[in-house]
């Protein structure tokens, strides 16, 4: 079995945030790392919205990512640490879009290891040098400078290593053009290394050191090191030079200290701590992530804690030595592993699960009422400020980025009878957790609905001059009269545009530099600005059937299959071209692309005829109405539409999008029997060539031109509405997810600058597609707790949930928490303070804060809650809620029909819960299965019994009526009885812990959380489960799912997929041991069973997978292997069908290896084998990389290959249309 690895949607968690102006356009650009994968973001300054203009992938990890700009420099560059073993500076290259990689230096060996650097980067801030650290002993520096030409270099590196050092955090030290300075967090463990009685580990304190490269000396030295007072997590640098008083802040656990070279004292402030927090009172409070904003006449710092609020910190100087910090509580956000605050302010968080927001930054929080915090203020040893958490008022929302990390567990169904799947995940963690129920299709935001007084025909966007941003009409035409709506702060009917309004419109468009063109069955009418009004009429009884129409050309076909050809000349009028052109059969659809910038005309019309064909016909002068090409069709041509895409993509807002160097003509194609097809016009000979085509839909294809991101796209309009466009270098074809359309038209307003205008019955709809390039459209419904394991009810269609959190009170407990706090603070005061105290004791039992803003209270180890849901996964609606005590939590769960039951058919719901567990050292005071019936068909539960087993229940799975249990490394049967479940037959030989069982027949497969998989077989007669075969390799497994009766594929928690497959050679009748006392399966061999698996397909996706499931994604498509990850990647694993595509793909890969290795210099091949040898999977994340590549390689591969480029980039299309989308 060969398998092709694809990824349907990129990783959405963020592990890695920089800010910066990447393309040199003055733009305020991010530059995110989603773990393999670096991505540009560009915030709209006018908007607000997010958009993405490139991502990269680069098949390796990316463990650290910093921007810096060379000293007078107007572009930023970004240095990326992963496990290469090498460092790589990247440039943005606007033109082509594409990260260019400027150096690339190796320094040691790849994977991520202790002693190697990468790890921990660190920049100058005048961009002079960067250090490039590892968690053990190695710290690398290189310099970086310009030469003649302007172009950035970098030195050998210069070592500043110290053995027996742990490093924590690394920062560049802003000190103006002095020596370059780091500063480092370390522990130096060399002591406690030797001590045998393990004293000297509580003696060891964390140093913060300075290392400085001297420019002169070209070496680094360890400057000055002082031992810290309490363990600090992270470091913040101050501005420096003219700028500030340069030295670093050290963040600590309940401190935040400000520490200087020279004369300067410590100055330490207490971390402030919510007012009346139910959170554990021995926990202490850390900051997580910070940004620094700096202006030619202020600084200040964000800094956020792990409950996710944002204070404000400002430094007070006296003559460059600080005096003072003093911190102001800002505004909550959630939890992040990166702030950036933008110059345009903006504030972007890159949450650590969960969606990413953009806020706008309202207010400074300078003037408001909050109090602020001093380190000058007096205070006890130990003790903190208060200050009670609100709702934002500093920052406003302005975009949410979607993320799906983390997917907890996923299945692929479709519960809504919409004849395609739904992807149903569990995402997110504790109280931002939800249900998302991902479609695929493109997002579609609906600007405005109105209602028109009878049902349309078409409609038509023009624009008064051709200089013009914005369109200034909408003309709607009815099948006996025409509307006109002038585009302004609202839409109206005008009278007044010399359109006629008594007629239908077939069609219409700006014609020249500032006039009007109607077409409609009785002639032409062109307006001129001044109102002036130039008629053609229709010849004698004959009418205009079809036409096509651009900025300067206009061509009409009259019944009987005549074609007349009108063209502008320079002074503006319409002239018809002398001949007409007769065609051999009726006209029915024509097509003409736009009028190239610095053309005088489009030189191809299309023309689709009654006889199955489509023509090319030439519009040049000198051959003008002859036929240059045709295309014979396997339906009749419904409507055609010349456009120009492919090539680089628009620039961006400040300069107008340069039309792409090297964009392709297309033809698409709509045929009435539901098909698109597109093919590529040979600009110079009008040649039709490479043709692909899709199926959309049984209705006739209509399609329409738009503009996507300043490039021109397709609208095809069958059952359902199709977008084809070119983003991001290749081309995308999606569905829309929006309600079927009639006929649409671009549209472009000073609120919505690239939306479409489109007819549904008798209403008209503005709509905009913001979300380009995503796979899937979501809709989400909150829960409460971390969502760990779901089941669908086949009958209803609904969904039961477990939710688990540790470290977590349930919603009883925390009111008697506050019940607690409340007569607390009553009996600490005394008789004067009675009265303040029950006041603050109402307060507090009267604040509300919701979790899923502010985060829920930490309770301490061993503390879990957890509830048990019905959902109806379409509308949301939770249906039934259990909530489980304090401490008792739920881990598996599953549907169940018992055969001894009075009815056989009835599913019972099998929840394993485990009470007091204690994650280390792992403890579990006892275990719970309880069992469930569906009542009110289908939308309640009710409890039938529960059992006591003596560890979790990590893993339930039907068997034949009855059902297999995992209770910790036991692997039980039972079967339902009156007051418990009956246990039936156990096997102990599993040697860990069971996470997973799968059964089929009378064979089960277990699987452990380190040792691999177990195939197991029941034996009937002498009521036994005996292992008969399991596998050679170590594998600490997460999910499996059976593929056959003899294979299954699994997912370790180290993120590679392996299929793992019964050898034709292994019996699983494991009885021929004529003693009776079963020795065979005892004896085993290498410690385990005496027959062992064969691994089939090993392959590295380098992020955990949580859910397999073998399912089909498209009607009528073929069985892939879905996976999804914690990092919100959903992918598919799907078979070759035949062995020439096989090996075409294997010899495409190993030249796309050699001939375009991935951009941060990580081997490939290496990547995919991380733990194991890639075995028998090719990878289509890279083969799809072969677009990207320069025309000349592409030819010089397509030709290793026997093949042209065309051939290849189709056949890499169709492998993923005939899968996935």
């Amino acid at each position: 079995m060969f398998l092709y690895n694809l990824t349907l949607q990129r990783a959405s968690g963020i592990t890695h945030a920089v800010h910066g102006n990447f393309s040199g356009s003055r733009s305020q650009e991010l530059v995110v790392s989603r773990g393999r994968s670096l991505e540009l973001l560009r915030p709209d300054p006018n908007t607000g919205k997010v958009h993405t203009i490139l991502t990269a992938d680069i098949f390796g990890i990316v463990r650290s990512l910093m921007s810096f700009r060379l000293t007078g420099g107007s572009k930023d560059y970004i240095v990326v640490g992963s496990d290469s073993g090498r460092i790589a500076i990247l440039e943005y290259n606007g033109s082509k879009n594409q990260f260019d990689r400027i150096h690339l230096e190796t320094f040691g060996k790849s994977g991520c290891r202790r002693i190697v650097p990468g790890q921990y980067l660190a920049i100058d801030p005048k961009g002079r040098a960067v250090m490039i650290g590892a968690v053990e002993k190695q710290k690398l520096v290189y310099i970086l400078n310009r030469d003649g030409q302007a172009r950035l270099t970098i030195s050998s590196p210069l070592e500043a290593h110290k053995s027996n050092t742990l490093v924590y955090h690394v920062v560049g030290v802003d000190v103006g053009f002095e020596n370059p300075l780091f500063a480092c967090l370390e522990i130096d463990y060399e002591e406690s290394d030797m001590d045998p009685s393990g004293e000297a580990v509580h003696r060891t304190q964390q140093t913060l050191t300075f290392y400085e490269l001297d420019l002169g000396l070209n070496h680094v030295v360890r400057k000055y090191h002082e031992p810290l007072e309490e363990h600090a997590n992270f470091l913040i640098a101050v501005p420096g030079g003219n700028d500030g008083p340069s030295g670093v802040l050290v963040c600590s656990e309940n401190y935040i200290t400000y520490k200087n070279l020279g004369d300067q004292p410590d100055i330490r402030c207490p971390i402030p701590r919510r007012r009346n927090d139910l959170d554990d009172p021995e926990r202490g409070m850390i900051f997580i992530c910070s940004a620094t904003h700096k202006t030619r006449t202020m600084f200040f710092f964000l800094a956020q804690t792990e409950q996710g609020d944002i204070f404000k910190i400002t430094l007070e100087t006296d003559e460059d030595v600080v005096t003072e910090i003093k911190l102001k509580y800002f505004d909550t956000v959630p939890p992040a592993v990166a702030l950036c605050v933008l110059k345009t302010g903006f504030l972007f968080v890159a949450s650590e699960f969960g969606n990413h927001y953009l806020y706008q930054i309202a207010h400074l929080g300078d003037d408001d009422d909050e109090p602020e915090f001093s380190s000058i203020m007096p205070l006890e040893e130990g003790d903190t400020f208060f200050y009670g958490p609100r709702n934002l008022l500093n920052l406003v929302l302005v975009d949410e980025l979607d993320s799906l990390s983390p997917i907890m567990a996923a299945q692929i169904a479709d519960l809504a009878n919409e004849d395609s799947v739904q992807v149903y995940a569990t995402c997110g963690r504790g109280p931002r957790s939800s249900l998302r129920v991902l479609r695929h299709g493109l997002e579609v935001a609906e600007m405005a609905v109105s209602e028109l007084p009878g049902n349309p025909t078409a409609v038509w966007t023009v624009k008064r001059r051709a200089e013009e941003q914005y369109d200034a009409y909408i003309i709607v035409s009815f099948p006996n009269a025409t509307l006109v709506l002038s585009i302004g702060e609202t839409v109206e009917e005008v009278t007044d545009s010399g359109f006629l309004g008594t007629t239908p419109t077939l069609a219409c468009s700006q014609l020249g530099e500032d006039a009007l063109v109607q077409i409609y069955p009785d002639g032409i009418r062109h307006i001129r600005a001044d109102r002036r009004v130039n008629e053609w009429k229709a010849p004698g009884k004959k009418t205009i059937v079809r036409c096509a129409v651009n900025h300067r050309q206009v061509v009409i076909a009259l019944t009987g299959g005549e074609i007349v050809y009108f063209e502008m000349d320079p002074s503006g009028q319409l002239n018809e071209y002398t001949e007409r052109k007769e065609m051999k059969s009726d006209v029915i659809c024509m097509g003409v692309g736009r009028v190239a910038a610095g053309e005088q005309r489009c030189r191809f019309l299309a023309v689709g005829l009654a006889d199955n064909t489509v023509r090319i016909i030439s519009l040049d002068p000198n051959d003008c109405l002859t036929v240059l090409g045709m295309q014979a069709l396997p339906a009749l041509a419904e409507s055609l539409s010349i456009l120009e895409m492919g090539g680089g993509e628009g620039a961006g807002e400040g300069d107008q999008p340069q039309q792409h160097q090297h964009s392709t003509l297309y033809l698409n194609i709509g045929l009435q029997n539901g098909a698109l097809l597109r093919t590529v016009l040979d600009s110079v000979t009008g040649d039709m060539s490479d043709t692909r085509s899709r199926y959309l839909g049984p209705k006739p294809v209509k399609l329409f031109r738009i503009s996507m991101q300043g490039s021109e796209a397709v609208l095809a309009m069958s059952s359902r509405s199709w977008l084809s466009y070119y983003y991001q270098n290749r081309f995308h074809l999606t569905p829309l997810s929006y309600e079927s359309l009639a006929y649409a038209s671009g549209f472009s307003s000073e609120q919505c600058p690239e939306g479409i205008v489109a007819i549904s019955e008798n209403t008209l709809r503005i709509l905009a597609l913001e979300k380009l390039g995503a796979a899937f459209n979501q809709v989400s419904h909150p829960l409460e707790y971390t969502p760990r394991k779901f089941v669908i009810h086949s009958e209803t269609n609904h969904l039961a949930m477990i939710e688990t959190d540790h470290n977590c009170y349930t919603e009883d407990t925390k009111r008697q928490r506050k019940l607690q706090m409340a007569e607390e603070l009553r009996e600490a005061a005394g008789e004067e303070e009675a009265e303040v105290a029950e006041k603050m004791a109402e307060a507090l039992l009267s604040e509300n804060l919701p979790d899923a803003v502010f985060g829920s209270p930490k309770a301490g180890p061993g503390m879990w809650a957890s509830v048990l849901r019905l959902l109806e996964p379409i509308q949301g609606n939770t249906l039934h809620l259990h909530r489980f005590e304090q401490n008792e939590a739920a881990f598996s769960i599953c549907l169940v029909k018992f055969i001894n039951h009075s009815d056989p058919e009835q599913p019972f719901l099998l929840v394993g819960t485990a009470k007091d567990y204690i994650l280390s050292p792992r403890h579990v005071e006892k275990g719970y299965l309880y069992v469930y019936r569906f009542v009110k068909e289908g939308s309640s539960l009710e409890l039938v019994h529960r059992t006591e087993v003596e560890d979790i229940p990590t893993a339930i799975c039907p068997f034949g009526g009855r059902v297999l249990v995992g209770v910790g490394k036991l692997l039980r049967i039972y079967d339902l009885g009156k007051k418990k479940l009956l246990r039936k037959c156990e096997n102990k030989h599993i040697p860990n812990l069971i996470v997973d069982i799968k059964s089929r027949g009378e064979r089960v497969i277990v699987s452990d959380v380190q040792e691999s998989v177990f195939y197991v077989r029941y034996k009937r007669h002498e009521n036994q489960l005996i292992i008969f075969m399991d596998d050679t390799n170590q594998r600490c497994i997460t999910t499996s799912v059976l593929l056959d009766y003899d294979t299954i594929a699994s997912a370790d928690k180290f993120g590679n997929i392996a299929v793992i497959r019964m050898g034709s050679d292994v019996s699983d009748n494991v009885d021929e041991d004529p003693t009776g006392n079963k020795a065979l399966w005892d004896r085993g061999l290498l410690n385990g069973a005496s027959q062992k698996a064969d691994v089939i397909a090993n392959f590295h996706v380098g992020e955990t997978v949580n859910s397999l499931e073998k399912a089909t994604l498209i009607p009528g498509g073929s069985d892939s292997l879905v996976y999804t990850t914690l990092s919100g990647t959903i992918g598919v694993l799907v078979p070759f069908t035949s062995r020439e595509d096989h090996e075409l793909f294997m010899n495409l890969e190993m030249h796309m290896r050699s001939e375009h290795p991935p951009l941060c210099g990580r081997d490939h091949l290496s990547f995919r084998s991380y733990f194991f040898p890639v075995k028998n999977v090719i990878d289509g994340d890279l083969c799809e990389q072969f677009n990207l590549v320069e025309a000349t390689k592409q030819r010089s591969i397509a030709e290793d290959l026997d093949k042209t480029p065309s051939e290849l980039s189709k056949t890499l299309e169709d492998i993923r249309t005939k899968y996935a989308f």
